[in-house]
């Protein structure tokens, strides 16, 4: 395939209040198979590749899956404006007080909960515009975004711009409602054709979905969330390890002009090597955090004394899937005595791997904080 000169990816539409709105051509579209795209993707296949080598080696991949989760979950949702950082949402999740403003981690925590429905679900049903809606529903229930209509697709226009502006100085005003039914049916259509490569698949149905913004409010974080579940669907990575939102939160003008440059000049070629310069950035970020946490465990396994239990060895395998963790949450999470978890604790306190993060006594949490300090690293 490939391109012309020029021209916008679709058309533009005259409405009756004055302004005008886009309406996106059905995937794929025209781009330019050249060097420069070969070779980003050859080199986020690697990547991944790589990716995929550090996972097998782990003898329980899933057990960090549950903090790449939520690290996605966090820098998603920063890129829409919330402040919750990942220390926030970990610390609460083990039962910590946390004095962030309670709706932005109630915006993480959603996301969260969305993307472990959708990941399950992935193992018995295709992704759809179905799965798609309950993702929604599930991301904006309960939040400041609730009056965006939970699960349903937009029945209203919408518009992208700076704060406060109108559809007539947006910077981009996606399809009329009465078109978006046509468009979401063109793009699940796309979603199934397995023709292309994975990662231009899911780069090219990322970029159409955020055209189309075929809801009220949470657009970002589904277009983000479904591209993650695109990547698991197409088995990129047997676990899914792999999040792309440190990526975009980090180059985030560049991310909204490259998308902005599909719908405006076709510039897919564009889009597509700023995206898989993303996957291998963040493939090769998750490789190199994964064989720091096992170097690191490897270290705090040889600081344990030996001892008759092996309870502390197992209290530690969870301080990789979560930083903090109370002895009542550990003896619940472990099927093991109070006493005995906190035996442990006590054990790997005396080793420096561990220490309270407050002064109080009772259910105190306790947190592994060179662990966090890698989940946490940019």
């Amino acid at each position: 395939m490939r391109s012309g000169h020029r021209k916008p990816h679709g058309r533009t539409v005259s409405l009756a209040a004055g302004y005008t709105a886009f309406v996106p051509a059905p995937l794929p579209p025209a781009f330019e198979w050249n060097r420069e795209l070969v070779n980003a993707l050859s080199a986020a296949d690697r990547a991944i590749g790589r990716l995929a080598g550090e996972s097998r080696r782990l003898p329980n991949p899933h057990l960090l899956i549950r903090p790449f989760i939520r690290r996605e979950a966090v820098l998603s949702s920063r890129i829409e404006g919330t402040q919750s950082t990942l220390t926030d949402l970990l610390a609460a999740e083990a039962g910590a007080r946390v004095a962030r403003d309670s709706a932005d981690l109630h915006e993480v925590t959603n996301y969260v909960r969305a993307l472990d429905h959708s990941v399950k679900k992935l193992e018995t049903l295709p992704l759809s515009l179905r799965l798609v809606r309950e993702t929604h529903r599930l991301l904006m229930t309960g939040v400041r975004g609730e009056a965006a209509a939970p699960g349903e697709f937009r029945s209203t226009q919408n518009w992208i711009g700076p704060p406060g502006c109108r559809p007539e100085t947006a910077t981009y005003v996606p399809p009329p409602p009465e078109a978006v039914p046509d468009c979401l049916q063109h793009w699940e259509r796309f979603l199934h054709d397995e023709s292309l490569p994975p990662l231009i698949h899911a780069g090219l149905a990322h970029a159409q979905f955020e055209a189309i913004h075929p809801f009220r409010d949470g657009n970002g974080r589904v277009g983000r969330l479904v591209t993650t579940l695109l990547l698991v669907e197409r088995n990129v990575l047997k676990a899914p390890l792999l999040y792309l939102s440190a990526w975009f939160e980090a180059t985030r003008p560049e991310y909204y002009a490259r998308l902005l440059g599909t719908t405006a000049a076709g510039e897919w070629h564009e889009w597509l090597v700023y995206f898989l310069y993303g996957v291998a950035r963040e493939a090769e970020d998750a490789a190199r955090r994964i064989r720091t946490i096992d170097r690191l465990m490897l270290r705090w396994r040889t600081q344990l004394t030996t001892g008759k239990s092996r309870a502390p060895e197992t209290v530690l395998e969870l301080f990789r899937e979560n930083p903090f963790w109370t002895t009542t949450g550990i003896a619940r999470r472990l099927g093991i005595a109070f006493t005995t978890a906190a035996r442990a604790i006590e054990r790997l306190q005396a080793a420096g791997i561990v220490s309270p993060t407050g002064d109080a006594q009772r259910n105190r949490v306790f947190c592994a904080t060179q662990m966090l300090e890698v989940l946490e690293r940019r």
